[in-house]
């Protein structure tokens, strides 16, 4: 593809299912990149089973996927009739691990599959998907199955994901692929992460998969030259994510300062040199306070190929945020009293996470202090090089005193918030505890979540992706 085909408007791969295949169809068949989250794929498609499919998507998807017998062992393990009682506990996922079993990979590879194939039908649109370089274990075969449905673009940040692109030329071909995992405490191992396409216990494909554009996410020209330099095969592009946007940001360069409540302050060194980005001879989108009238032709003669936007369609109609979250949060902005803070604590990453002050959710602290501390899902966690020279993982929002027991500070788990069970609130999948309580939200947007209101019509509490697509096309 030449450059000028590649969309202008890229919609953000936000957290756990914000951005789900509705969201990623709306934007791709209006003529942008759609782009589904790929992360926690395989909770969500268990978790929907067993509230029952009641609309069916799920399953007329899954007659789609080539390997039947594998469909056939998920949906005996996960899908409930009817859905499972209100109030029920979902049946367990297993946690990711250097050795995950043939159910868990099997998962993996239908979720992503399942994801993408709903983004992609009924039109010919661009879709893509996003991914964590933090949350490598999962990576292999959710990118597999999401191969096999036809993904056109991967789209990967938070960290430097420097072997996607042979990753990628292995698993088109059905092909054995592996990752290399970062151990604490251990920089000379060579620990890695594999996946054969044999291991989901399926009869291989005859004909290869198209091989999908590869957008790195970066925050600086230098990450972007070390990519270009030392990746293992194409980068098509760059999507350059500024401070501003949303979710999980890269900490500021230099040393750590931080304004009177506690929010890192970013500076000059953390503004990227778009002259150079330019020279290094790849199409770029600019990412982070985007969404609004204008944004597009500014970023165009700045040199960019154009924008990436997420805030404003992670609220949009389509997003699969929990509708009474998203009118909340709606209503605030309304209201003038919107915020939103940059939290070097929350996340267990050691990122700083960007956090949208709602009550009833872990932004407030009575609501973070009441949650039992539980790691019962294990996305974040890190791996660690044990006494007994095995590996181990460990997670600074787990209870304090099994991170300790890992070898972990106690201080590394003050203000840590449970990302995986939270992010998973927000889109309506929360779990139910031992004791009958639900899990608790914990929204992100970025700072340009006042900028809402570009969006709604007069007299109007809600709006759809297409109003932001005319909105972002139009001149300032």
């Amino acid at each position: 593809m030449q450059e000028s085909a590649h969309p202008a408007v890229i919609q953000g791969g936000m957290g756990v299912g914000v951005s789900g295949w509705r969201l990623a169809r709306a934007v791709a068949s209006s003529g942008a990149l759609g782009v589904v989250s790929g992360t926690a794929l395989d909770v969500q498609l268990a978790r929907r089973l067993q509230l029952g499919d009641l609309a069916g998507d799920l399953r007329r998807s899954l007659a789609r996927f080539p390997y039947r017998e594998l469909v056939d062992r998920v949906m005996k393990r996960y899908f409930v009739p009817g859905g499972i009682a209100p109030g029920a506990r979902f049946a367990e996922v297993p946690r990711h691990t250097l050795k995950p079993g043939r159910e868990l990979l099997g998962l993996n590879v239908l979720a992503g599959f399942v994801e993408v194939d709903l983004a992609r039908e009924g039109h010919d649109g661009a879709v893509g998907i996003n991914l964590l370089q933090k949350i490598v274990l999962p990576t292999l075969p959710t990118l597999y199955g999401a191969m096999l449905a036809g993904v056109g673009y991967v789209l990967m940040g938070a960290g430097i994901p420097l072997e996607i692109p042979a990753a990628l030329a292995a698993l088109a071909g059905h092909q054995p692929a592996s990752l290399a995992v970062g151990v604490a405490g251990d920089d000379t191992a060579d620990v890695r992460i594999g996946f054969a396409p044999a291991e989901i216990g399926a009869p291989l494909l005859a004909e290869p998969l198209a091989l999908p554009y590869f957008f790195p996410i970066i925050s600086s020209v230098s990450l972007a030259q070390i990519l270009l330099k030392r990746a293992t095969g194409p980068v098509d592009g760059f999507v350059v994510e500024a401070p501003a946007a949303g979710g999980h940001n890269a900490p500021p360069r230099g040393a750590a300062r931080f304004d009177d409540s506690g929010q890192p302050l970013y500076g000059p060194r953390d503004e990227v040199d778009l002259a150079k980005l330019r020279e290094l001879g790849k199409p770029f989108w600019l990412a982070g306070s985007r969404g609004r009238p204008g944004a597009l032709a500014e970023a165009q003669r700045l040199g960019a190929h154009g924008i990436q936007v997420g805030t404003a369609f992670a609220f949009s109609r389509e997003s699969g945020l929990d509708p009474d979250l998203r009118r909340a949060v709606i209503a605030r902005v309304e209201e003038g009293t919107a915020a939103v803070r940059t939290d070097p604590r929350a996340s267990p990453t050691g990122f700083p996470f960007k956090v949208v002050d709602l009550p009833g959710t872990l932004s407030q602290a009575a609501v973070y202090e009441q949650r039992e501390r539980v790691c019962n899902l294990g996305f974040l966690r890190s791996a660690y090089r044990r006494e007994d020279g095995g590996v181990g993982y460990r997670c600074a929002a787990e209870p304090v005193e099994a991170f300790v027991a890992k070898g972990g500070e106690a201080g590394q788990t003050v203000g840590r918030k449970c990302l995986c069970n939270s992010l998973l609130a927000n889109v309506a999948l929360a779990e139910t505890g031992a004791n009958g309580e639900i899990e608790p939200p914990l929204l992100t947007a970025g700072d340009d979540l006042e900028a809402l209101r570009e969006f709604l019509a007069p007299g109007e509490d809600d709006y759809d992706a297409a109003q932001v697509l005319q909105a972002l096309t139009q001149p300032a």
